[in-house]
């Protein structure tokens, strides 16, 4: 049986989820190129696609860069609140939710006669309690619990309403290992999107030399190691009356079966926070990668890069995310001179929010990727660290 998904990633990595896609096995054709968005399923933020049950549970198990993935239920033109009623409760509710399980309905309305998202999720919730005979609460989701509430997305645009369930729960960014942070943390699929960008394979050294809570390492040993990042967590689907644990064991069998025993490359992690240093090493041994990071507390300066040519991929400081009274011009000239001193011949790949900073380094470095962080519009700036000169 086949049904629509649509998954979503954060703008800017849509590129990166198509290459797991295509890694995955699954025909998609390549966002934004060749045809307009709407004749491949691609939109900022996401891909709508035909799948299978079993492509539902091996997404979620296995997706690095997505936030979450919803099942499409229904989509229909409605201009009437009644009319929306009506048609909603017609939906296979009972496929997916249990009687009298409280519902969380996000709506956003585009266009559309229906305006009032209040009253748009009023409705859907009196339509679920028809179908399913039996009082729908309406709740927050809290993303922070370990079983949130059932979540709802319902979106109106030009009249046409598309209403889908959530099959993830907590968002895929919660893998389960990051229990503590370090000042200004970055997202697991954030950091698993900038190794993808990079170019880096998971056969190369790689340098995190501000590692912070360790979140770019960490998801380093997990990709290089072929480890699904779902593989210790729950997941709403497995609340549906569809859920297939015999299916779900399979798949997680295979993924068992496919991981490495250890890393294929050295993964050397450091920070010049000592506090930094020992959250970023508790994270990982939850994560199960801890012997395959290198941990030190040490300054940019002292960093000892093996004599294989490798990788440089950092989220450093940036104005807007701490430090913000401090000039840190020297900082990034900083890393360009231990890098051309220390690293020749190096890839690199920062994160930073300012071509002025970026420019300080004097490398020749290109924009990859345009991304959010922490709400602050960030870029990735890749390229290769020249010899320098005497």
């Amino acid at each position: 049986m086949t049904c629509r998904l649509f998954i979503v990633v954060a703008p800017g990595l849509e590129d990166c989820l198509h290459k797991e896609l295509t890694g995955l096995g699954l025909s998609v054709p390549p966002p934004f190129q060749n045809s307009l968005p709407a004749s491949t399923g691609w939109e900022t933020g996401g891909v709508e696609l035909t799948a299978t049950l079993s492509d539902l549970y091996r997404l979620n198990l296995h997706l690095r860069t997505a936030s979450r993935i919803l099942l499409r239920l229904g989509s229909f033109k409605t201009l009437s609140f009644a009319e929306l009623r009506q048609k909603a409760a017609r939906l296979p509710w009972k496929l997916h939710l249990q009687p009298g399980q409280p519902v969380a309905i996000r709506v956003t309305c585009h266009k559309s006669r229906l305006y009032h998202s209040d009253g748009v999720a009023e409705r859907i919730a009196a339509a679920i309690s028809e179908h399913m005979r039996t009082p729908t609460t309406l709740a927050r989701f809290d993303e922070n619990t370990p079983t949130p509430s059932a979540l709802i997305i319902a979106r109106l645009d030009h009249d046409i309403c598309t209403i889908s369930i959530d099959s993830s729960g907590a968002p895929l960014h919660h893998r389960g290992y990051r229990q503590e942070t370090a000042k200004a943390p970055l997202r697991e699929t954030l950091a698993a999107g900038i190794l993808i960008a990079s170019g880096w394979k998971g056969t190369s050294p790689l340098i995190d030399p501000f590692c912070g809570s360790g979140t770019i390492p960490i998801e380093a040993a997990l990709l290089t190691r072929r480890i699904a990042p779902g593989k210790n967590r729950r997941f709403a689907f497995m609340q549906w009356s569809t859920f297939d644990p015999r299916l779900w064991q399979e798949l997680t069998d295979e993924a068992a079966a496919q991981e490495l025993p250890s890393a294929t490359c050295p993964i050397l992690a450091s920070d010049r926070d000592a506090g930094g240093i020992h959250i970023a090493q508790s994270n990982a041994s939850r994560a199960r990668v801890s012997q395959d990071i290198i941990f030190e507390h040490r300054a940019l300066s002292a960093i000892d890069p093996p004599a294989q040519t490798g990788w440089i991929i950092s989220n450093p400081p940036y104005g807007k995310r701490i430090r913000s009274s401090h000039d840190l011009r020297d900082l990034y000239s900083q890393i360009g001179n231990v890098l051309r001193a220390k690293c020749p011949g190096w890839n690199v790949a920062i994160l930073c929010n300012s071509d002025y900073l970026i420019g300080h380094t004097k490398l020749q470095l290109l924009t990859s990727l345009s991304l959010v962080n922490g709400g602050i519009p960030v870029r990735l700036y890749t390229g290769r660290v020249r010899h320098s000169h005497p």
